[in-house]
């Protein structure tokens, strides 16, 4: 085996867990593979040359780019005289890491906060109301109650967040061990 099989099966390997560990987050493994692929491919490449290298259509090519550039793992470039859109693979897996984290999250925790502050209204309206009965009362007191408490939870995920996108985390755990 020369120099650049053995270099392709390497990046191949690489490229594989990449979509294996994209699965684990709900994105698909084509589109991890197209990840990888540009990660590797060390410069800007056209939907035409990604849908060349991975053999996929120029429909499903467009939607993976869009998701990748959706959760800021993929940017599109300019290149002077080249009229086609250009797209290149962010390589700070830390960044990649904290805008996925954080697109993801702040999408679930505005969602469940939605829902609970609704609910807990909607209970305490319950628990006022002349026209049930005592175990239905004590019932939605409770729900509030726990209702309250993953309020809390979403407050301090919210922060969590927060930490990442400031990249306060880092003073917790720094992006490498020589800085600890």
């Amino acid at each position: 085996m020369d120099g650049k099989e053995q270099l392709e099966r390497v990046r191949e390997r690489v490229i594989e867990t990449i979509a294996k560990n994209m699965n684990l987050y709900g994105i698909t493994d084509s589109i991890g593979r197209l990840y990888g692929m540009l990660y590797f491919h060390n410069q800007p490449m056209t939907l035409d040359e990604m849908k060349e290298e991975l053999g996929m259509s120029k429909t499903s090519m467009s939607t993976s780019v869009r998701t990748l550039m959706d959760l800021k793992m993929v940017e599109k470039v300019w290149k002077k005289g080249t009229r086609k859109d250009l797209y290149l693979a962010e390589e700070d897996w830390h960044q990649t890491f904290i805008d996925f984290f954080s697109i993801k999250w702040r999408a679930g925790i505005s969602m469940n906060i939605a829902a609970m502050t609704k609910s807990i209204i909607e209970l305490e309206r319950l628990e006022k109301s002349e026209e049930i009965d005592e175990e239905v009362r004590s019932a939605a007191k409770v729900d509030i109650t726990k209702m309250k408490a993953a309020l809390s939870y979403y407050e301090w995920l919210n922060r969590l967040v927060d930490s990442f996108e400031s990249e306060e985390i880092f003073d917790f755990i720094p992006k490498n061990k020589e800085e600890l």
